[in-house]
């Protein structure tokens, strides 16, 4: 596995499905920013790199699996892990902090846990530990420190406010 944070700046983003699950997707990848486009399954494709399915019928979504696989783009299929070429963790989001917890798709009820078990430890207050870290940084790298000693000064930062005690 190699987890990555994509951004729909350089990558297109489909989303195809139906009811409350395509909602859910939806509303999970537009928390992220993610512009999507509708994909409609007896449509042609549209010009996208990744195709999310959710809420279609088992062979509704394997057929538009094989069609978007031959066409080149990354399928993830809600709840049908064959049909998955990536899988999607889950998600602790504080404005630009992004905490995920995946487990391959072996035990997403663990993955739940952990993202429960994360919000209880960072809440609201780590978007603006992270705008402070971020300032400092771009002060320190802007004062032309070494990339070394900007990763010593944030840990020193961090540190002396107890974020992680």
């Amino acid at each position: 596995m190699l987890p990555i944070i994509l951004s729909d700046e350089f990558v297109r983003v489909g989303l195809a499905g139906a009811g409350e699950a395509r909602a859910r997707r939806a509303a999970l990848l537009g928390e992220a920013g993610i512009k999507l486009l509708a994909v409609d399954p007896q449509e042609s494709l549209p010009d996208i790199r990744i195709l999310f399915v959710a809420g279609l019928e088992p062979e509704a979504a394997a057929a538009l699996s094989r069609r978007a696989r031959a066409a080149g783009i990354l399928v993830n299929a809600e709840d049908i892990p064959e049909l998955c070429d990536f899988h999607v963790p889950a998600i602790v989001r504080r404005g630009d902090l992004v905490l995920t917890a995946s487990t391959g798709g072996q035990a997403p009820g663990l993955a739940r846990q952990l993202r429960e078990w994360l919000e209880t430890r960072f809440g609201p207050e780590w978007q603006l530990h992270l705008e402070e870290v971020g300032a400092a940084r771009a002060g320190w790298r802007a004062g032309g420190l070494a990339p070394d000693e900007v990763s010593r000064r944030t840990r020193a930062l961090v540190s002396e406010k107890g974020w992680l005690a």
